[in-house]
């Protein structure tokens, strides 16, 4: 897996390489670049895909302690990796996360297209009752440790509070191992994670919300219809913000719709772009 030193620290990424138009896929919390496998896959054969895995926790390297981590942190890193890789005319794929949104509104000279799927947004931050659990773990001494070894268990996984408020189907083991791995045995990553998670500025996505009544290119909200975690109708509101945006629902799915729908996600993500030609 390549690697690319930014000023945050290092981060790792998976890059196809190949022709085409490129899209940039960003997941959420404790997971990684993996997440995407089954998209990439599909999408491969006529686009370029990369997808960082940024530091939610499921990270390999530990950023720089003498780095600020928070979201506003990660929303820089994202446009210094575009800058790096000279990305142009990129479609910014997001899901759980939303960072995406900020980078659109504030730096939307590089991307052609914006896909928001499933993701926090509006006041729903940190979403949901794992996201309001995180956020008490990462303030309670000793909390953080224990809550990540529950995760680890997998006779646990599925329960409303992990993986099972993500996902319908089981995350393969394999795959959800290695996004709780570096939690499980590095304690910098955990540091990174409490970091990163005692930084959230309510506000944040309620600004960029804002900022995306001025994104003028085309847009395409994904939302899965038994979340439970982003309401539905953050959707709809998304939608009608972004003066070209487009609401597709997918049926069957929760947050994580590349895990649990991946073949519909790659016909509409392939369909999005091929209909919209970049200026």
């Amino acid at each position: 897996m390549p690697e690319i030193e930014l000023s945050a620290g290092t981060i790792h990424y998976e890059d196809t390489g190949g022709p085409g138009p490129v899209v940039v896929l960003l997941h959420g919390l404790i997971h990684d670049a993996t997440v995407w496998r089954n998209v990439v896959a599909n999408l491969a054969t006529d686009h370029r895909c990369v997808a960082p895995t940024l530091p939610y926790g499921s990270h390999r390297t530990p950023m720089r302690p003498d780095v600020p981590l928070s979201p506003d942190t990660v929303n820089d890193l994202i446009v210094e990796f575009l800058d790096r890789l000279d990305l142009h005319e990129v479609t910014l794929v997001e899901s759980d996360c939303g960072r995406a949104q900020t980078v659109a509104a504030q730096h939307p000279e590089r991307l052609a297209r914006l896909v928001l799927m499933s993701c926090e947004a509006f006041d729903n931050y940190p979403p949901g009752l794992p996201g309001k659990m995180i956020v008490l773990a990462v303030k309670i001494p000793g909390a953080l440790p224990l809550m990540v070894h529950t995760l680890g268990l997998k006779a646990l996984r599925r329960l409303p509070v992990a993986l099972g408020s993500l996902t319908k189907r089981p995350v393969p083991d394999e795959i959800a191992d290695g996004w709780l791995r570096p939690l499980l045995t590095d304690k910098a990553i955990r540091n990174d994670f409490r970091r990163y998670n005692l930084a959230l500025r309510r506000t944040e996505l309620l600004e960029a919300a804002e900022g995306l009544r001025t994104f003028d290119k085309p847009a395409l909200v994904i939302w899965a219809t038994e979340d439970l975690m982003m309401p539905r109708d953050h959707g709809r509101r998304l939608t009608e913000l972004l003066p070209q945006g487009r609401l597709l629902e997918i049926e069957d799915s929760r947050t994580l719709i590349a895990e649990d729908q991946p073949d519909q996600l790659s016909a509409a993500l392939r369909e999005f772009v091929h209909s919209t030609p970049a200026a």
